[in-house]
Order: structure tokens, then C-alpha cells, then sequence
């Protein structure tokens, strides 16, 4: 299994690692948004991006949207992402991501924090430490795309974004998730999970994007064995994170009555907890008829199909 250092340097950004926007294409302004692991689905996005030679005029992300939105921007290609999630899903040697992301939550015990000190169970700085290093970017300003970070004010209630200064501290905050993450001060703010207020930023995105695509990357929680009578209730972790998830279907539901993006891609992602990273092959497999239209439906506005 190659090292660490290995793995950043085979994975770290080249020149051309996504195609440049040529001749008159319309620029495309993606929004990238939250849901967890199941946001692994974005890496389908870039590709189908990369295939029609398309490359995006801007990015926004909210939690692990603004994290896939990072990287992209950074200059890595999809084939790049798509290797280091399957790198660090299966890697033995970094003990915090496994522990993190590996499904085997008795080892979060080395994470565990007493609590109201930090207003989280697990702290994330070691592995934004690991995104940063592989992104070889620090600062929004240094990016190759412009993006969008949208987190949560806490006292504020009320989205923030950042698209200057320090990105992985934005990051870090915009994926805070109340409860497990410790939020984050930065800019002056305290923030949390940017799904809270504003889990797939399609609005925020400039009118200079004269195409916007959308990726809601919720997925859907169904009750195994039987019928909504039978159903059986959710365990703590489960209702937990669902919880979120449900308020954050409300709140696009009702953006999506007021203003809609060209392109609204929902991978249909069933049954996948928010922190199921192992499953990955799973999240890819089943976010493909998805990206499939998208490439169909992207094709036939480009006038290329």
C-alpha cells in the first residue's frame, strides 16, 4: 500500500488537469451540495464535465460540497478524487480516517472530547490537513475555478460565504456538523454545517453563469420490512443525522418553488448512512443513471447530441 506522501504527490494538481473553457460555451456555474457520503456522487459530476470538454466558470459548495468544490477548483481532476476516495476508503495505515469514515464506530473513542468544551464529539483537523496537502492550495485566491464556500453562522442563523482568504478553516466550518464536529471560528464567526441553511447553493452563484447546475445529493432513508406501519424506528445515530437531512429536503424544496436551476441532478442514493465512506462503490453505482442524464441533458443544451 503506498504511503502517505506517495498518495499526495501521484494525486497533487498538474497544469491540465481539467479541460479549459474554449470559444463561446456558456459558462456553467455548478453547485455542489451537502449529504455526507453521499456526496462522493460529485466526483460523477466532474467526469461527465471532463467528457463534454466542459469546464466550470464557477463552483459553490455547502459541506461536503463545498470539500468535492475545493479540490476541483484546486486543479484535480475527477479521475484524481475519484482515486483518493478509493485510496483512503481501503488505506490500513491512516488510523484517524479510519476511524473517522470506516464504519467501525467503536474506534471513535480516541476521538471522543468532554462534552460542551469544543461543542463536538470529533475533531477534523487532521484530515482538512489532509485535503490542504492535497490540494497543494490554501487560499481561495490561489484556486484555478473561483468558489463559493457556504457555511452557517451560529449566532447569526443565516448562511455565510466565503470566497476569499483562507479556504480550509470555510471548509472546515461549511462540514461542521452540529453535534460531531466542533464548530469553527473564523472571519469573526463561529461556524457550523452550511446544509443547515442552505444545503445545495444553486443561489448563490453570479448571474455571469449562464447555465447553473445543481447536484442534491440528500438521497432518500427508506424502512426496511414492511409497510409505514411496520417500520422500525431509527437508531440514535440514524435519527440524528436523518434529522438533518429531513430539514434540509424542506429548506431545497422550497428554494426549488422560487428559483430553479437548469440542471437539477438528484442521484438516487438509498439507504446510505452519512457516514458510510466504505460504501463508496455503492454510492457510485448507484449515482450513475443520474450523472447519465445529466451527460444527455447537458449534450442536447451544449448542442453537441
Amino acid at each position: 500500500m503506498a504511503s502517505t506522501a506517495t498518495l499526495l504527490a501521484l494525486l497533487r494538481p498538474a497544469a491540465a488537469a481539467a479541460p479549459e473553457r474554449t470559444g463561446a460555451a456558456p459558462r456553467i456555474g455548478l453547485a455542489l451540495g451537502s449529504g455526507g457520503v453521499r456526496g462522493l456522487a460529485h466526483v460523477q459530476v466532474f467526469e461527465v464535465l471532463e467528457e463534454l470538454g466542459v469546464r466550470p466558470h464557477r463552483i459553490a459548495g455547502s459541506s461536503i460540497g463545498a470539500i468535492m468544490g475545493a479540490l476541483y477548483a484546486a486543479g484535480l481532476s475527477a479521475a484524481q478524487i475519484r482515486t483518493a476516495v478509493e485510496e483512503l476508503a481501503l488505506k490500513t495505515d491512516e488510523g484517524w480516517f479510519r476511524a473517522l469514515f470506516k464504519g467501525n464506530w467503536t474506534r471513535w473513542l480516541q476521538f471522543f472530547q468532554p462534552f460542551g468544551d469544543d461543542g463536538g464529539l470529533v475533531e477534523a483537523d487532521a484530515f482538512i490537513e489532509y485535503l490542504a496537502d492535497l490540494a497543494g492550495v490554501r487560499r481561495f485566491e490561489a484556486l484555478e475555478i473561483p468558489l463559493q464556500v457556504v457555511a452557517t453562522d451560529y449566532w447569526r442563523r443565516s448562511p455565510a460565504v466565503f470566497d476569499t482568504g483562507a479556504l480550509w478553516p470555510a471548509v472546515q466550518g461549511s462540514m461542521a456538523v452540529p453535534g460531531l464536529f466542533s464548530p469553527v471560528s473564523h472571519q469573526g464567526r463561529v461556524l457550523v454545517d452550511g446544509g443547515l441553511t442552505n444545503p445545495v447553493p444553486y443561489d448563490v452563484l453570479p448571474d455571469d453563469c449562464e447555465i447553473t447546475i445543481a447536484v442534491d445529493a440528500l438521497g432518500a432513508r427508506v424502512p426496511e420490512g414492511g409497510g409505514a406501519g411496520a417500520a422500525p424506528k431509527p437508531s440514535y445515530l440514524d435519527n440524528s443525522f436523518n434529522t438533518f437531512q429531513i430539514m434540509q429536503s424542506a429548506i431545497l424544496q422550497e428554494k426549488l418553488r422560487r428559483q430553479r436551476p437548469d440542471f437539477l441532478v438528484s442521484p438516487e442514493i438509498r439507504n446510505v448512512q452519512m457516514l458510510d465512506f466504505h460504501r463508496f462503490e455503492e454510492i457510485f453505482a448507484q449515482a450513475q443513471p443520474a450523472a447519465e442524464r445529466l451527460r444527455e441533458g447537458l449534450q442536447a443544451r451544449l448542442g453537441g447530441g
